[in-house]
């Protein structure tokens, strides 16, 4: 289908869907590396305007990715449910966002938005994303609420946890220990535990499993682990009698970018299922940990969609949350800035996509975090994320990720340190996950209100420096 908009005597035209959605973006370096963004701010004006007109409903009868060659598209039409879809049908794209902010600010909002999830499709809200300014991305956003549990609980509200990313280049566990402490004296750790392994190796990985088990049983810390190997080489070492917490895997919005990663539904399935038989969990048995991020699909050559058109990459990412809900993830994460200037140019740009990733995950029933991050050669600087972490925060992100120095080492980003997630307590009023709040301030490192307080003496802190 075709859809035009008259702007300043100028008649834009846009062929279907995918360059409806591709136009209508704000302006990134991705979209314009695949050559689908809109060639003027006029164009984008206009293509907003045409988008704003469109049925929700027509995402169901026009997807952006082929049904027939695409299992990604299968999953999203055929677990669509209508019931949920029942009370905004009616609506365009541009009314869905008006309803969104009006219901935003009532008492029962996150009732009634969490209500509504099933009913959404990733193309939906990725569309109503595209109309919506930074500020009403951070609205709705915080209205949401999506929880998920395992040996802590993740996103209630007021709540903001931390994965503590205790990366070392050589997998030396001496290092890797050392950042686990470092990170645990300053109350991080609460959504996961997680190590970026140097190699796949599953001798290795298996070695990292052991020693973040270790640490969790001898200080009795109620988190859970994750070693951020391949699903594979995780659902191998489960049969091994490994101990697995979290079974990880990056995904995407495509079948064909999932098959470069290596994974398809079936083997996610898989994974899902073999960590759930484990029963591991103290509080809950959510046990995927999934990592997503803007230019993936693109970068691996898998955007095309109807009729050979690249798709835009916000779309695609947004694609990638509806195999996330499928799984029932404990965490799922965007690594927002992290795979360069080429997809994401600067801190504006990187802002603008969290913010983005966020919200749409989030709508579409997800413990949404974001890995606030950007590589060396981007035009991104630590001012840019103090910028994004506290609108992350405003906006009710179930967690952020913290590195030592906020510079990981092993994977070559920068990303927020542990006294950055400190600060964003701190300074908007929120706490850890609640399991582990208690266990921080039975060591003396929180106090009643949740505080914490990273160099107060005593307890667990001399524990640790003491330990062999």
């Amino acid at each position: 289908m075709r859809y035009t908009h008259g702007l300043e005597g100028t008649t834009y035209a846009f062929d279907g869907l995918v360059d409806l959605l591709a136009k209508a973006t704000p302006r990134r370096s991705g979209d314009e590396l695949a050559g689908c963004a809109a060639d003027s701010d006029a164009e984008r004006a206009a293509a907003a305007w045409a988008l704003a007109d469109v049925p929700l409903e027509r995402f169901l009868t026009e997807p952006v990715v082929g049904y027939e060659e695409d299992e990604v598209t299968r999953l999203i039409l055929d677990g669509h449910d209508r019931t949920a879809f029942a009370p905004i049908a009616h609506l365009t794209v541009g009314g869905f966002r008006d309803w969104l902010l009006e219901t935003a600010v009532r008492p029962d909002a996150a009732t009634t938005l969490g209500a509504l999830a099933p009913g959404l499709t990733p193309e939906m809200v990725a569309a109503t994303s595209k109309l919506m300014r930074n500020q009403d991305l951070v609205l709705a956003a915080s209205a949401l609420q999506v929880t998920s549990a395992f040996r802590t609980t993740i996103g209630l509200p007021g709540r903001l946890a931390t994965r503590l990313q205790p990366n070392h280049p050589t997998d030396d566990p001496r290092g890797i220990a050392a950042a686990t402490l470092d990170g645990l004296l300053m109350g991080c750790g609460d959504a996961v535990i997680g190590v970026n392994p140097a190699t796949d190796s599953p001798e290795a990985t298996a070695d990292l499993l052991h020693l973040l088990d270790d640490v969790r049983q001898r200080f009795d810390i109620p988190v859970q682990s994750c070693v951020l190997s391949h699903v594979t080489t995780t659902i191998d070492l489960i049969g091994r009698g490994a101990p697995v917490d979290l079974v990880f895997q990056s995904v995407a919005g495509t079948e064909a970018a999932n098959n470069s990663f290596g994974v398809d539904l079936a083997v996610l399935r898989e994974g899902n299922e073999a960590g759930r038989s484990l029963g591991r969990g103290t509080v809950g048995n959510d046990v995927m940990y999934l990592e997503t991020g803007q230019g993936s699909a693109l970068s691996a050559g898998a955007h095309l969609g109807v009729g050979g058109r690249p798709v835009d990459q916000q779309t695609l990412e947004a694609r990638a949350y509806a195999v996330a809900r499928e799984l029932s993830p404990l965490l799922v994460n965007t690594v927002v800035g992290f795979i360069g200037p080429e997809y994401l140019y600067d801190g504006k740009q990187i802002v603008r996509a969290g913010l983005e990733d966020h919200f749409c995950g989030k709508l579409l029933g997800l413990p949404m975090g974001v890995d606030v991050c950007y590589t060396n050669h981007a035009e991104a600087d630590q001012d840019d994320m103090d910028t994004l972490l506290t609108l992350l925060g405003v906006a009710g992100a179930a967690f952020v990720i913290a590195v030592p120095g906020a510079d990981d080492v092993m994977l070559g980003y920068q990303s927020l340190s542990f006294h950055d997630a400190l600060y964003a307590r701190q300074v908007l009023g929120l706490r850890a996950a609640p399991e582990f709040e208690s266990w921080l301030a039975r060591q003396g490192m929180a106090d009643e209100q949740g505080r914490i307080h990273p160099l107060d003496p005593g307890g667990t802190q001399l524990a640790l420096m003491a330990a062999p």
